[in-house]
């Protein structure tokens, strides 16, 4: 008997309870469940630089700048970007991001750089919110120009 009330002690101090396992599990789901949440009003801006996110002091071209219209823009969806021209000669790099709710803008008409979701507007010549839900501003994204050559750095 004593071989079976010591092997219940080693149990207890090395193996796993059913309550720390039920619970560790639980932990886990809810950790997984909030990290594919985000907080509205405060996405993420986007990656610049290579795929891994990191500009690692490489630039990279993205237009010309007679691909540009003054006093509007154009958008670049697969880099994420809204590149305008407030004034000839003067470019300027948005995030393509909504801080309203993360959606993607898709439009720029009439001076302003237009979101789908929920009708936020921004300025061309700063990102800064022209018509709301959104009460944020665009990210605006490092750029230079270089050669006619319009890049992200």
């Amino acid at each position: 008997m004593g071989d079976s009330a010591n092997s219940e002690q080693v149990c207890r101090d090395r193996c796993a309870s059913r309550r720390s396992v039920v619970a560790a599990a639980g932990a886990t789901g809810v950790a997984a469940l909030l990290a594919g949440c985000q907080v509205y009003g405060e996405p993420s801006p986007p990656p610049v630089g290579g795929p891994s996110g990191s500009s690692g002091g490489a630039a990279r071209p993205v237009a010309r700048v007679d691909e540009i219209p003054v006093g509007g823009g154009r958008i670049f969806a697969a880099e994420r970007v809204v590149l305008t021209q407030p004034e000839s000669g003067r470019i300027r790099a948005f995030s393509t991001v909504c801080t309203h709710q993360g959606c993607a803008v898709d439009q720029i008409a009439g001076g302003t750089i237009n979101c789908p979701c929920h009708g936020s507007k921004f300025a061309v010549a700063d990102g800064s919110v022209v018509a709301g839900p959104a009460q944020r501003p665009l990210p605006e994204l490092p750029v230079r120009v270089e050669n006619n050559t319009i890049l992200l750095t």
